[in-house]
């Protein structure tokens, strides 16, 4: 046999003879998105540490490596990154909860007197999911959001309420593509316009809200110019 190819032979053997293997140890679990299923879906976290392995039996440590996380269902592994979204029923539970805070950060800033501003505000909460919202139920929120602020209706977004604002709209803005985030944005704008044109404050509880969206400014004005325009 020529030199090359008893070289070549043995080269070929030795990935059968030495090899690296890793070993997974659970860590933890609980609910993630699957990027693989694109559902909800248990998972198992993993802590891994490698091993040269001679003839199929672990012989040397090669140190850690990176933890996975593995899907219960696909069995898929996938980088701790993807717990960093929400589940369908947490990011649900936050588009909720944003409308609503929105809802109540504009009636905070024109006040409850207009019958047509609470319906239109109301309609939106109840098509984000509290299906029981009524008109009542939001101008009780927005006096106790006032008397707790010290705030009066129709002055500028005071920091409480911006803080309330970005606490709600920051972990939901990351995972809505801009078309999600405008439309929340135009939703306050046509509870704003519901009794007349914006007020100040109104326009300014608006711009807190596409300031925590990470909507630039220009695009906020122009959306809500565009909401204020008959279609």
């Amino acid at each position: 046999m020529l030199p090359g190819r008893r070289r070549h032979g043995r080269a070929a053997r030795l990935p059968r003879i030495l090899g690296t293997r890793t070993a997974w140890t659970c860590v933890g679990d609980g609910e993630f998105f699957c990027p693989g299923c694109g559902g909800d879906r248990n998972y198992q976290r993993l802590s891994g540490r490698r091993r040269l392995a001679l003839l199929g039996v672990p012989v040397l440590s090669r140190g850690a490596c990176a933890p996975a996380v593995e899907c219960a269902a696909c069995s898929r592994r996938f980088g701790t990154d993807v717990l960093d979204h929400p589940t369908t029923t947490r990011f649900s539970a936050m588009l909720r909860d944003a409308v609503h805070t929105v809802a109540l950060a504009v009636l905070a800033a024109g006040g409850t007197g207009s019958r047509t501003a609470l319906e239109t505000a109301a309609c939106a909460v109840r098509a984000a999911g509290f299906a029981d919202c009524d008109e009542e139920q939001l101008a009780a929120l927005v006096e106790a959001l006032e008397a707790d602020t010290g705030r009066v209706a129709g002055e500028p977004c005071v920091p409480g309420l911006a803080i309330e604002l970005h606490e709600s709209l920051d972990p939901l803005a990351p995972h809505l593509a801009a078309a999600g985030r405008e439309s929340i944005l135009l939703q306050g704008a046509r509870i704003a316009l519901a009794d007349g044109p914006y007020t100040p404050a109104e326009r300014d509880a608006l711009a807190t809200v596409g300031a925590a969206l990470t909507i630039c400014s220009a695009d906020v004005t122009r959306l809500l110019e565009s909401a204020g325009t008959p279609s």
